[in-house]
C-alpha cells in the first residue's frame, strides 16, 4: 500500500510541476506586439549595432517619432528631449549634447518604463541617427524612420 501512495504522490508532484512549467513558458512566449522588443536584423547599419526594423518597433514609438520630427510636444517634457550621456558606451562615441532621449510608453505601466528612443545629431527635429532600447540602455538597435 505504501508503494502505491508513493507512486501517486510522485505522479502528483510531476503533474503540478508540469502545469507550473507550462504556465511559465506560455507567459514568457506570449506574443504581444506592443510589449515585445523589436526583432533584430542580422546585419547592422554601419555603427556596429544591430539594426531593428521600423515596423517591429512598439506601436507607441510611432507617436514619439512624429513628436521628435515635429519638435514636440512630448508626453514627458521634463525628460524627453534631454541630453543622453551615453555613459554605458554602447552607442558610438560622440561629443556631449549629440544624443537625446525620448520615452516610449509601455501600455499598462504607471511610470515611464524602460523603453526609449535615442536620437543622434545636433538638429533636434531631423536627427542623423535613431536608436531604440527596450531595456533602459542595456542594449540598442538602430533604425531608420520611414518617410
Amino acid at each position: 500500500m505504501r508503494v502505491g501512495m508513493q507512486r501517486w504522490g510522485a505522479a502528483f508532484v510531476i503533474a503540478v510541476l508540469a502545469v507550473v512549467v507550462a504556465v511559465f513558458v506560455s507567459t514568457s512566449l506570449r506574443a504581444d506586439d506592443d510589449t515585445s522588443a523589436p526583432q533584430l536584423a542580422i546585419d547592422d547599419v554601419g555603427t556596429g549595432l544591430p539594426a531593428c526594423d521600423f515596423n517591429d518597433l512598439p506601436a507607441t514609438s510611432l507617436n514619439v517619432i512624429d513628436d521628435i520630427e515635429d519638435g514636440g510636444p512630448f508626453d514627458y517634457p521634463t525628460n524627453d528631449g534631454g541630453t543622453f550621456g551615453n555613459y554605458e558606451d554602447i552607442l558610438p562615441g560622440e561629443s556631449n549634447g549629440y544624443y537625446r532621449e525620448y520615452t516610449v510608453e509601455t501600455p499598462g505601466l504607471t511610470h515611464r518604463g524602460t523603453r526609449r528612443i535615442v536620437t543622434g545629431g545636433f538638429d533636434e527635429n531631423n536627427p542623423e541617427a535613431w536608436f531604440f532600447t527596450s531595456d533602459h540602455y542595456g542594449s540598442f538597435c538602430e533604425f531608420a524612420p520611414t518617410p
